[in-house]
């Protein structure tokens, strides 16, 4: 039988973020000036929380290197480079041979020229060190988020390390990296104006559109608006019926509100260089067999491993709080949990989102318990309670959650300095991963590998991109969502040395190929007449074919 915790302790979780206020970081004072000048002397436990989470990051993880092991960085930097080359937004495809000509979007347009100002300015150490500072904001802002909704300052620091824990393998130099605060910033307005209704809730509309060309995330905040308008308005009829109020057709303050702000939302969404046809993209994209079959990052999560662990935790909890809460009749919070628990279930790339919307449920109901037994007069809980008190008493700063302090700022500057001194020591290297992709091949053959018809992977053709663009044109790359079936098809063939692989490459009139060692098609090459293997690093093949 599930326990109903006593009124007074839910009653006094439920109340402490109106006094709070979502711009005063706790303290429930209104600053017109943004942050007080104390507040900005006096770092935040969000404030340690950034600049550890960046150490780490630099520190005590991979590395520079780790937020550049995926591939798809390169193009992103290229494609950024290119629309401030010409002012224009691609419409046609920059950088295969296969699908010259076709039409293409930059639909992460804005993110793309970030990397590209960033790159021009400091390389791959600038794009590392954005990869960091982006990753080690939203935990600090997930944390002061739980501090808002008052969870007990332990567990909001447990909450923010185990949400990161699970979120490493998603942790990337990658436009999907900003839908990540996004998501909290929504979710944290949302939650607010359900307490107390203000204007501010409409700053959504701005932020769908600076998300939309940003990353194709923005999808998750039209999800989002739509669970709050039907949740607040199951809740709101709900509440009608109970009040046993005569049927009336006056619709739900919940389905005006936050209808409105979904339906401005979504025209908001339309303000990006491709509009609607950008949508028509995604939902395409989205439902491609290829893609949910074919892509690591699409597929269902695999449940090994310590963080895929941590995520099954919460995967439970959440699931059992859902039911909590339905019986409770808090529809939305609900909905949200199942909903974004589905999500993650479907595609291990939803993950990062799911701990995000979890995360501060769980530790607010643990909370609400905590308190409970607490007042029970269990000893021990009270002397936590009192120490969690101790430390987060003045904890949060005098000033707005996105406002950094002195010491997030000398972080940062004190990072890039660290990375720029360093960049010859392993580990401390902006890199793509040597072990990950044919850097030595590269150096080592150089003009040999521009304007051919190169074979290589995709991931590899996304570091051919950043290593040879414009003067190379590559057969496949990590855009996924964009390569026809039959050249998608054709790739898979020709990494397994499928039956007439031979063909495959007649077709598309390879003249070299720079594959890797552990494909199949490596060692059928090296017994064919038609090819020469003319460069082996023990990472990389080159082939070239024989007139």
């Amino acid at each position: 039988m599930l326990m109903r915790p006593r009124p007074q302790a839910r009653e006094q979780i439920a109340r402490a973020p109106l006094a709070a206020g979502l711009w005063t970081g706790g303290t429930g004072r209104w600053n017109r000036s943004g942050f007080a000048l104390a507040g900005w002397l006096k770092p935040s436990l969000a404030d340690w929380i950034f600049v550890t989470m960046l150490a780490w990051l630099f520190f005590g993880a991979a590395g520079a290197t780790s937020l550049l092991s995926d591939g798809d960085t390169g193009w992103h930097i290229r494609t950024g480079e290119h629309i401030l080359a010409t002012g224009d937004f691609p419409r046609h495809d920059l950088f295969a041979f296969t699908m010259e000509g076709r039409t293409w979007f930059a639909w992460e347009w804005l993110a793309d020229v970030i990397f590209a100002l960033v790159h021009q300015v400091a390389g791959l150490k600038g794009v590392s060190l954005l990869g960091g500072i982006v990753i080690a904001a939203t935990a600090a802002a997930l944390f002061r988020y739980m501090m808002w909704l008052n969870v007990n300052i332990l567990l909001a620091l447990l909450g923010m390390f185990l949400a990161c824990s699970a979120s490493t393998l998603h942790w990337l130099s990658r436009p999907h990296m900003y839908t990540w605060g996004l998501l909290i910033l929504t979710v944290w307005l949302l939650e607010a104006d359900r307490r107390e209704p203000s204007r501010r809730v409409y700053w959504l509309v701005p932020l769908a559109i600076v998300w939309t060309n940003l990353h194709g995330g923005f999808v998750a905040l039209l999800v989002t608006l739509a669970i709050y308008a039907f949740g607040g308005t199951a809740e709101e009829l709900w509440a009608r019926h109970e009040a046993q109020e005569n049927w009336s057709w006056r619709l739900p303050s919940a389905l005006k509100r936050y209808g409105l702000l979904l339906t401005l939302c979504t025209a908001g969404t339309i303000v990006n260089p491709y509009t609607y046809e950008l949508h028509l993209h995604i939902f395409s994209y989205l439902g491609s067999d290829f893609i949910l079959n074919n892509v690591q990052e699409f597929q269902s999560p695999n449940f090994r491993g310590e963080s895929m662990l941590v995520f099954e935790v919460f995967l439970v909890l959440g699931t059992l709080l859902a039911a909590r809460m339905l019986w409770r009749k808090q529809l939305t919070s609900a909905l949200l949990l199942l909903a974004w628990a589905h999500a993650s279930l479907t595609s291990v790339r939803h993950m990062p989102l799911f701990m995000i919307i979890a995360v501060p449920l769980v530790t607010r109901e643990l909370t609400v318990l905590f308190e409970e037994y607490a007042d029970r007069g269990n000893s021990w809980l009270e002397a936590i309670r009192e120490m969690a008190r101790d430390y987060s008493g003045g904890s949060s700063a005098e000033r707005g959650p996105f406002i950094i302090s002195w010491l997030g700022i000398s972080g940062m500057i004190a990072m890039g300095l660290i990375l720029n001194a360093r960049s010859g020591q392993t580990n401390w290297t902006a890199e793509f991963p040597r072990m990950q992709f044919p850097a030595l091949a590269c150096d080592t053959l150089g003009e040999r590998l521009q304007g051919r018809r190169v074979l290589s992977t995709d991931q590899w053709g996304d570091y051919l991109i950043y290593r040879f663009y414009p003067s190379i044109s590559v057969f496949i790359d990590g855009r996924s969502d964009f390569y026809d079936p039959a050249v998608r098809d054709d790739y898979v063939n020709l990494l397994g040395a499928h039956w007439g692989w031979k063909q495959v490459l007649d077709k598309y009139r390879f003249d070299s190929a720079l594959i890797p060692v552990s494909w199949s098609l490596a060692a059928a090459m090296k017994t064919d007449r038609d090819w020469r293997l003319r460069y082996d690093d023990g990472t990389a093949l080159f082939f070239e074919r024989i007139p």
